[in-house]
């Protein structure tokens, strides 16, 4: 469970804090009340554990590195991440048809009269992969494709997973989430992919199998974008790490109190 690993690898001092950061944001069991997080500047007390905080933040605490994405999971959404088994006749069936789609979608992307080819900067290219697969899966016979929503029902295209496929004869579920990426980087460390866990907007409310459709592209060139090859990654047996961040709004930041000057009217 990721609340034990914390425990284990804050210092005592800190454990506190590490549990009620990820308790805040995780959805709570019906069974426990959700309590406010205290202020961590109203006394010295919270300083000093701030103070110490910092330091081990800096040192990338390997307790919180190689943390299996099924385990995020399930203690965030309470749901399971279910492997593709390779002897399950649903799964071997949806994945060939998934494949199939993914065949297309790339054919379609790599069509010079293709909507993406006018687009110059490739994160903006990734929801018309999303818009292709639904059509596509949502047309396949046996299968229904949609936007996951969020707990109180809205449709919401950011944040993972991208789209919610159903085996209409099992009822078994697939999440499908495309990512694009440029030939050479597939054994970069730079970040390309990112789970938030929040309450509002959780789009995770079923026990499924979790893919990554994967699409390498070449660099963009003459005004063409060239889409090489697809990869269908089962999250099973993805491992991810948490990476600390201290963030704040406009709100935050542009206080009355703390303006010390502004531009002449």
């Amino acid at each position: 469970m990721i609340q034990s690993r914390i425990k284990r690898a804050l210092p005592k001092s800190l454990a506190w804090l590490g549990m009620a950061v990820l308790i805040a944001a995780l959805p709570a069991p019906a069974t426990h009340a959700q309590k406010e997080l205290p202020s961590l500047h109203r006394d010295t007390a919270s300083n000093q554990i701030i103070d110490s905080l910092i330091p081990w933040l800096l040192n990338e605490n390997q307790h919180l590195r190689g943390i299996p994405f099924a385990e995020v999971i399930r203690d965030t959404t309470g749901k399971h991440v279910l492997r593709v088994d390779p002897k399950n006749e649903t799964d071997q069936r949806v994945t060939k048809q998934i494949s199939v789609a993914l065949d297309d979608v790339m054919k379609r992307a790599n069509r010079s009269d293709s909507a993406i080819q006018s687009i110059g900067r490739i994160n903006e290219v990734s929801s018309h992969f999303e818009d292709w697969l639904d059509v596509l899966l949502n047309s396949t016979p046996g299968l229904n494709c949609d936007f996951p929503r969020t707990a109180d029902g809205k449709m919401q295209r950011s944040g993972y997973p991208d789209l919610r496929i159903v085996d209409l004869a099992s009822k078994r579920v697939f999440y499908l989430d495309p990512k694009l990426y440029v030939a050479g980087s597939r054994d970069s460390s730079f970040r390309t992919f990112y789970f938030e866990p929040k309450i509002a907007t959780n789009k995770i409310h079923d026990d499924a199998v979790h893919l990554i459709a994967g699409f390498e592209h070449e660099p963009r060139k003459e005004g063409h974008w060239n889409f090489t090859r697809w990869d269908l990654v089962d999250l099973a047996h993805f491992n991810v790490k948490l990476k600390a961040e201290f963030q704040g709004s406009n709100r935050d930041m542009y206080r009355p109190e703390a303006i010390v000057a502004t531009s002449a009217k």
